[in-house]
């Protein structure tokens, strides 16, 4: 999902963090992250596609690219453009959205493909001059498969020798790709995914803690209670009743 907004102020929380909106902001959400709209005097415009859209009119390298500017770990999920870019962009989507509204004929979604493909494009010349990890050659594809490997597996185990055996390197390199993309050690990089992972099951359902810590891979409730308060200064009750 993007959110670009066209005027207008605001705020909007992705994975419970705030982010300010004005004219030029650009909001990239990717799927399962958990996000919040508010009461804003916001303007704008919301794109939604699926992972299988971009694959279908991406080549594999471009789509993969495309993903990353949707990964929260790599990079935040606010653009601010400039005057100029924000032109850009607003002219690029409403062509997307003549060809889907108004001309829909066989060719719109080829031409839609073609035109997020520019402005992702677009957004990731932005974020490369702001974050030089996206110049990084040597450990971003590590990183992102990790990330998958994390955030499928985290409830199940926590070994960052665990994850290093399945990619078949060493748990040092493990760290070394952590700490080369986000400033990081493995085991941080881990509890990072654990505890949004958590924070994710208090918010969309209505599991105890006690079913929660057992789901999360914790062998006593009390583990869940100490784990969560130590990375978020809060107990899981508290922060549920302050984000429900």
């Amino acid at each position: 999902m993007l959110i670009v907004v066209t005027g207008g102020t605001g705020k909007h929380t992705v994975d419970f963090t705030d982010y300010t909106l004005e004219q030029g902001t650009i909001l990239s959400i990717r799927k399962d992250q958990i996000h919040k709209f508010f009461k804003n005097e916001v303007q704008g415009y919301v794109l939604l596609f699926t992972d299988t859209f971009l694959l279908h009119f991406f080549n594999e390298v471009e789509a993969i690219k495309s993903l990353q500017l949707f990964n929260e770990l790599i990079s935040s999920p606010k653009i601010q453009l400039n005057t100029t870019d924000f032109d850009t962009t607003q002219k690029l989507i409403t062509e997307i959205e003549k060809e889907y509204y108004q001309i829909k004929d066989d060719h719109s979604m080829s031409v839609i493909g073609s035109l997020l493909h520019i402005l992702f494009r677009k957004m990731y010349r932005i974020k490369s001059l702001d974050n030089a990890i996206f110049s990084e050659k040597k450990y971003l594809s590590s990183f992102i498969h990790l990330q998958q490997l994390v955030e499928n597996q985290c409830f199940k185990t926590k070994k960052v020798s665990d994850y290093a055996s399945q990619m078949n390197i060493s748990s040092k390199t493990v760290n070394n790709i952590t700490n080369t993309v986000i400033h990081k050690s493995a085991k941080q990089f881990i509890d990072t995914i654990l505890i949004t992972q958590i924070k994710r099951l208090l918010i969309n359902t209505t599991f105890s803690i006690k079913e929660i810590a057992f789901q999360a891979g914790f062998e006593e409730t009390t583990n869940l209670y100490k784990f969560f308060k130590k990375n978020t200064l809060l107990t899981p009750e508290v922060f549920r009743k302050l984000n429900q």
